[in-house]
């Protein structure tokens, strides 16, 4: 039997069955064009009389999103069934490029969906062409980490990428005037169809203020942070498909918010700017990638960026933890943290913090723990570009952490003093803490996460063989079993496949899919 079924926007009749194709995630053609007309009507509030370009990409994004979504929970809750260890990927930068081309060839289903929008009468490349490129990162590091999530869910490994979700990415350069300037990247302009807010999973995150000592209900010497500021930190979920597979991964970006966002009382006192001064310094976190650290404040703020997503996502990863553990003894089974570079490098002393502090662990038994849980990618050979912060704007942000990076410095420096004794110089080399004169001292973001880290790599053969020789090689005498190396891989599906549809057709005619 046959019924007559008419589109959202009343410009489209179609005869379908009675038991009509679950429109969510059903793939006949037909089932397609209800779903991209209903989703252009019912969710944006516009029909094809008055419809833009954009407003197509966005029916278009959320019927593939559609798709995606039933994978992505299934893997998630199979991950949680199957307590499975999870590769947690920590970046500063995630630059996955657009994502519509992508999801449709990974999904195998881009001729389907090319061809369903053409028969509509639609251009299908002008409507590709419409998403921004969410620009969160600016090179070789955000590719890298946005090739490897595609990797980890086309070859099934249960993955998440960790990361912020900045309003603002990397700056755009226009030509004014004869002169070179730049523009903000404004990618959220419109909002962001394939992300996921996930309000009621929010942590809070600490800033500032000093430490005290305590005794616990057992006598014991315990430290409490009691911070100056409190920041909510809002997860924003990306389903990452893999290539022609029913895994989904995610990629989960921090939002920075105040704790209290309005202060009623300095707006009724005339106090206008005041009553939201929390709220703008809170989201000044998550404002822009890369501010400029030429200033002491812009310093400080890179040092809180970094904190605030490892923060939160170590909170997150405990939290899954969990749910199917009951104490933090076996956390490195269940997690695999991959530092990406040295911006991530402070969730070393963060979980350090969370199993002593948080959750009474002795010092021992949660160096174990933190060392087997991470593992650091170096991006850079030269020794005067690897990260340093000085340690009185680490005491001034996060004191807690200062006091555990010495500590953890004093512990590994005993242990080389035995392994070598009277070396100083080598001890100089390999501190964590370097006297940088006049007793301003840095800390060493490379050195930490040498000494945090069960593995070490480059990315390429060449590169690790240079750290071995060169940038680190006090590590690679002391531990040389810790350094692997792991080269650049790329996505062929965005970087042939999407862009050169002959050359993908002539390979796999040739040599298979």
């Amino acid at each position: 039997m046959e019924t007559t079924y008419t589109l959202a926007d009343g410009t489209e009749a179609l005869q379908c069955p009675t038991l009509v194709e679950d429109d969510r995630t059903g793939m006949s053609p037909e089932t397609l064009k209800r779903a991209f007309l209903d989703n252009l009507f019912y969710l944006q509030g516009v029909n094809r009389t008055n419809a833009s370009p954009y407003n197509y990409y966005v029916a278009l994004a959320y019927t593939v999103r559609d798709r995606l979504l039933r994978r992505f929970l299934k893997s998630t809750d199979t991950y949680k069934q199957e307590k499975v260890k999870l590769v947690c990927y920590f970046s500063a930068e995630f630059l996955m490029g657009r994502y519509l081309g992508n999801n449709l060839a990974n999904l195998g289903i881009y001729d389907l969906i090319k061809e369903t929008i053409e028969e509509l009468g639609l251009d299908f490349e002008e409507i590709i062409e419409q998403e921004p490129d969410p620009g969160l990162g600016n090179g070789g590091l955000g590719r890298l980490a946005a090739c490897f999530l595609d990797s980890l869910a086309s070859l099934e490994i249960p993955a998440i990428g960790y990361g912020i979700r900045y309003e603002f990415g990397i700056f755009h350069q226009m030509i004014q005037d004869g002169w070179q300037v730049e523009i903000p990247d404004n990618w959220l302009r419109f909002g962001n169809p394939w992300e996921l807010p996930r309000p009621d999973e929010s942590v809070e995150v600490k800033l500032g203020g000093r430490t005290e000592i305590y005794h616990d209900d057992k006598g014991q010497e315990r430290v409490q942070w009691l911070p100056e500021r409190r920041i909510l930190a809002i997860p924003h979920d990306t389903p990452v498909p893999g290539y022609k597979t029913n895994t989904v991964n995610a990629l989960r970006l921090w939002k920075a918010e105040a704790s209290e966002s309005f202060n009623f009382e300095a707006f009724n006192a005339g106090l206008y700017d005041q009553s939201v001064a929390e709220k703008m310094d809170a989201e000044t976190i998550s404002k822009v990638l890369y501010p400029n650290d030429n200033t002491p404040a812009g310093r400080e703020l890179r040092l809180a960026q970094q904190y605030f997503f490892v923060a939160a996502s170590l909170q997150d990863l405990i939290r899954i933890h969990l749910k199917s553990h009951k104490n933090l003894q076996n956390f490195h089974e269940t997690a695999a943290i991959q530092l990406n570079d040295t911006h991530p490098a402070i969730a070393i002393a963060e979980l350090m913090r969370l199993l002593v502090d948080e959750n009474g662990l002795e010092w021992s038994k949660a160096w174990t723990i933190t060392q087997k849980t991470f593992a650091y990618t170096n991006h850079t050979l030269l020794p005067e570009a690897l990260e340093r912060w000085s340690a009185d704007l680490i005491g001034k942000l996060l004191p807690r952490h200062l006091e555990i990076i010495y500590l953890i410095n004093h512990f590994f420096l005993d242990d080389v003093r035995t392994w070598f004794p009277d070396n100083e110089e080598l001890l100089g080399k390999l501190s964590i803490v370097e006297e940088a004169g006049w007793g301003n001292k840095q800390i060493r973001m490379a050195n930490l996460a040498c000494v945090g880290s069960h593995s070490i790599n480059g990315v390429a053969a060449l590169h690790t063989e240079l750290l071995q020789k060169d940038t680190l090689k006090e590590f690679a005498m002391l531990w040389p079993e810790k350094f692997y190396n792991k080269t650049n891989g790329v996505t062929p599906r965005r970087w042939i496949l999407l862009s050169n549809p002959q050359l993908s057709a002539l390979f796999t005619e040739k040599i298979g899919d």
